[in-house]
């Protein structure tokens, strides 16, 4: 099966993406939505690459690089992969701004939901998001995620502390 829309692809992370991801990880403004504290170094991202084993059922995570046209324009990762339960969590990144509000992040999750219910059986498949990011909350309940729970004051952001809502779509 392939991951491909009209739009965009999901596939597996290259050596080649070292660069772009290394960017991406380092940048302090997506620390906020990744829950980063600390600079990754190259080596250890070239690692991180090389040892991505695909075999959800070993690691119970998957990073698949989000691509349109050849260019890597965000991730989608796969976490805490659950087969007993059939369930996981997904986070997703478009990265340049002028990137987003193109359909990128919206494909990738309707791929994902048919990878998941067609080829892993997985039944649900939850995200959780600051409550004040407005642009992910209304992704999810635009790709039919239901909002099913409230965490108050659950993420530090200096001196504040921001609710996180959980999203669960039933598939």
């Amino acid at each position: 099966m392939e991951l491909r829309s009209d739009i965009c692809r999901l596939r597996a992370l290259e050596p080649t993406d070292l660069d772009v991801i290394y960017l991406w990880e380092n940048d302090p403004a997506v620390w906020r939505v990744s829950g980063t504290i600390a600079p990754i170094s190259r080596e250890r991202l070239r690692q991180f690459i090389a040892e991505q084993s695909y075999d959800l059922y070993a690691t119970h995570e998957m990073r698949l690089v989000i691509e349109s046209e050849g260019v890597a324009v965000g991730t989608l990762d796969i976490v805490d992969f659950d087969p007993h339960h059939r369930r996981f969590g997904i986070g997703i990144l478009v990265y340049d701004t002028s990137q987003r509000r193109h359909g990128y992040a919206r494909s990738a999750i309707a791929l994902i939901k048919e990878y998941a219910r067609n080829t892993l059986g997985v039944r649900q498949i939850w995200a959780t998001v600051a409550a004040d990011n407005s642009a992910s909350i209304a992704l999810f309940e635009g790709c039919g995620f239901e909002r099913c729970g409230y965490r108050r004051a659950w993420l530090r952001r200096g001196t504040e502390y921001i609710d996180e809502v959980e999203f669960q779509a039933l598939l």
